[in-house]
């Protein structure tokens, strides 16, 4: 019989939990708003949810944080020991560790050994892979890719939350379409809603860009030049065999993936142009839950 595990995601504003077979198969998933009142609270009832709807207990679960250096919140733990009491207490891994864990497992770099993710969301996160195992740095930052430098200049947003993260982030990317409206430039997306810009998101952005709106398809295709910048960067120095784009990215992949791989590829060496795949993720907006409970089973460091 499999064993199912339980894998959480605190890293986005949409908090998910999923669990999963030994084989790789999602038997169940819950999610719920980061923002809503008594996190912990909704966490637990999201994890027993789940849990019921896979038909049985799970062995162990783990809960992808931001950052690889941060721990598991104590009520966060303490709720999920409720849920799960035949577990060990859950364990902590990084958000981009997780996501690469699961693409190789059992998503679109299933199999590779040299494999690099690249997501973004409320933040932006990556995970590396060598030889098949992951790769933390000496002092567990290594996915810390929000803080790439790809602009000479120095802004406050930049020391406070790292140049890419500024620039590319959900936050970043309305941002800067509110600078250029507030610039002169006319949108169909601020005329849409009624010129109230506190209430633009990412993904208004986005809607824009696919119907046409051309301050949102500058917005996106700067995006996309940020993103193709970074991922020649990351190519250049661990030379993966693929990199897996996520969350935005993948969702918003008939945008952004050509011209990602257009940005990439005139930023390498043509040897390593040639080789390197990039690929959208195949598991959606699940995947760094579903890497935390592939964590969950491996043996703990």
């Amino acid at each position: 019989m499999s064993k199912m595990t339980l894998g959480v995601d605190l890293s986005d504003a949409v908090v998910r939990v999923v669990v999963v077979d030994d084989t790789g198969h999602t038997l169940s998933r819950a999610e719920l708003a980061q923002s809503s009142g008594h996190l912990a609270a909704g966490v637990r009832d999201a994890a027993r949810r789940a849990i019921a709807a896979a038909g049985g207990a799970v062995s162990a679960t783990a809960v992808a944080m931001t950052l690889a250096s941060d721990d598991v919140p104590g009520d966060i733990a303490a709720a999920l020991a409720e849920v799960s009491r035949d577990a060990p207490v859950p364990q902590a891994v990084g958000a981009g560790t997780a996501s690469a864990i699961a693409e190789q497992w059992c998503g679109a770099a299933r199999g590779l050994k040299q494999v690099i993710t690249f997501a973004v969301g409320e933040h932006v996160i990556a995970g590396t892979l060598i030889n098949g195992a992951p790769w933390l740095g000496a002092h567990g930052l290594a996915g810390a890719v929000g803080w790439l430098a790809m602009n000479p200049v120095e802004r406050e947003d930049y020391r406070r939350y790292g140049g890419l993260e500024s620039e590319i982030a959900a936050a970043g990317i309305v941002k800067r379409l509110v600078w250029r409206i507030k610039s002169g430039d006319r949108s169909s997306v601020a005329d849409h809603l009624g010129g109230d810009l506190s209430r633009l998101t990412a993904d208004d952005v986005i809607t824009g860009a696919r119907n046409g709106d051309g301050v949102s398809i500058s917005v996106i295709r700067d995006t996309a030049k940020y993103v193709g910048m970074a991922v020649a960067n990351l190519t250049t120095i661990l030379d993966p065999e693929a990199i897996v784009l996520g969350g935005m990215l993948a969702s918003s992949g008939d945008l952004m993936l050509e011209p990602i791989r257009v940005e990439c590829s005139r930023r390498l060496q043509p040897a390593q142009a040639d080789r390197v795949r990039v690929v959208l993720s195949t598991l959606g907006s699940d995947a760094v839950a579903i890497g935390a409970a592939r964590a969950a089973s491996l043996p703990r460091a």
